[in-house]
């Protein structure tokens, strides 16, 4: 099912918030998605790169018949990882798509160089526009540099609580097999028991003999 690009820019700037684009972004994604354009249905949901389906006809060997037929991109579900996000995204893409990835160096690379004009899907305009907020955000943010004695400290300070983690662990299962065999030396007295006041019952004269 098609739809028109009015609807689709309505949808992203409403996920993305309209006060909150440069007026230099709201203007490209204004010209990328014009009111009349007419895009797939299933496109809002993945990167395509521009891949749709196609349309033509299929061509018999004997009389050169003709029948109309399409041609679907090869749609793949991949888990992309994100550095800005710093997490795995779940999204569906064509080969040509994830080519385009590894060629730009990652998801983030790729919506960040790839123009509005070639983002024809929703989720495409929409995780760009996401993506160019957060980095214009990093790039206000002041950075710090530590020293190498601070880094050696906080190496030192990663190794020792990996240490403690693993003396926490180690008392951890030392306790909980103590209590195993204390359940079990406590199940044989109780076995023993029943046992000789089970013989008892048969023979009680052994019984006390025996005591």
């Amino acid at each position: 099912m098609a739809y028109r690009g009015k609807e689709m820019m309505k949808k992203v700037l409403k996920k993305v918030g309209e006060n909150n684009l440069t007026p230099g972004v709201k203007e490209s994604l204004k010209k990328s998605i014009p009111d009349s354009k007419v895009v797939m249905g299933r496109a809002k949901r993945g990167l395509f790169a521009g891949r749709h389906i196609q349309f033509g006809n299929r061509i018999s060997e004997d009389g050169g018949n003709k029948t109309r037929r399409t041609w679907k991109p090869n749609v793949q579900e991949k888990r992309l990882f994100s550095y800005i996000l710093d997490r795995h995204i779940r999204v569906k893409v064509t080969t040509h798509a994830l080519r385009c990835i590894d060629k730009a160096g990652g998801i983030d690379e790729y919506l960040l160089k790839t123009p509005f004009q070639k983002m024809d899907t929703e989720m495409g305009l929409l995780w760009k526009a996401k993506i160019e907020k957060m980095y214009e955000e990093l790039g206000k943010m002041e950075v710090a540099f530590f020293s190498p004695e601070d880094e050696a400290k906080f190496e030192q300070g990663f190794k020792d609580l990996k240490l403690s983690e693993r003396e926490a662990r180690k008392q951890f299962r030392q306790q909980m097999y103590a209590t195993i065999a204390k359940q079990k030396q406590a199940e044989e007295g109780r076995s023993y028991i029943s046992f000789v006041l089970a013989s008892s019952d048969d023979y009680p004269d052994k019984v006390v003999a025996n005591y």
